[in-house]
């Protein structure tokens, strides 16, 4: 039934937002050039790689050395504007309709974190990961990894259909209020360097 109702969503989502969408890509061709869309391999359900699309939101300007500027340099007024209205994140219901993504489950990261999670917080990839989540709607990038982590693996333990339900209509509120969009500290979230790591440091 997950699965149903994530195909017809995003497919009707796909249709009415196509001229949207096509003008958001004509925006970014013109902006930063191509590509239009970011691609990066993420993990999806047990850890599986799979590559998630998102809309370009920041430019590609490097210092003296070739490294990429820190992103909140990178990051244009533009592309903080679909940032801040989760514009960036349309391209997903293309993840979505592949089966990569459901529309609600705990949020893909990066590729890196697999090694560095405790074995509660690994439970987060039992299930497929979606655009939005538990974590999103109660602090998406303004909590901790911890407490994010906490909340990926309760929806997990708790997660039904009527949940999935609450947690997209709560998305649209969030979205709206452009709430948690940024850390304290950083454009978007600060790197994970693992809870067992960090809790050593601490006892040293």
């Amino acid at each position: 039934m997950k699965r149903m109702f994530d195909l017809f969503i995003s497919i009707i989502l796909l249709l009415c937002l196509s001229p949207l969408i096509i003008i958001i890509g004509a925006f970014i061709k013109i902006k930063f050039g191509s590509p239009i869309l970011f691609k990066q391999m993420r993990p999806g359900i047990n850890g599986t790689p799979f590559y998630l699309y998102k809309f370009r939101s920041m430019n590609n300007q490097k210092d003296d050395k070739g490294k990429l500027l820190p992103d909140h340099l990178r990051l244009t007024p533009f592309g903080n504007l679909l940032r801040k209205f989760s514009l960036d994140e349309l391209p997903q219901l293309v993840n979505v309709v592949k089966g990569d993504l459901s529309l609600v489950g705990p949020r893909p990261l990066l590729m890196e974190y697999l090694p560095l999670y405790t074995e509660d917080q690994a439970k987060r990839h039992h299930v497929r990961p979606g655009i939005t989540g538990w974590a999103q709607i109660n602090g998406r990038n303004a909590i901790t990894w911890e407490e994010k982590f906490k909340l990926d693996v309760w929806y997990v333990k708790h997660h039904t259909f009527l949940l999935d339900i609450k947690i997209l209509l709560f998305t649209v509120s969030k979205v709206i209020q452009s709430e948690g969009i940024n850390s304290a500290t950083h454009v978007t979230m600060s790197p994970f360097k693992g809870s067992a790591s960090n809790e050593r440091e601490e006892q040293r």
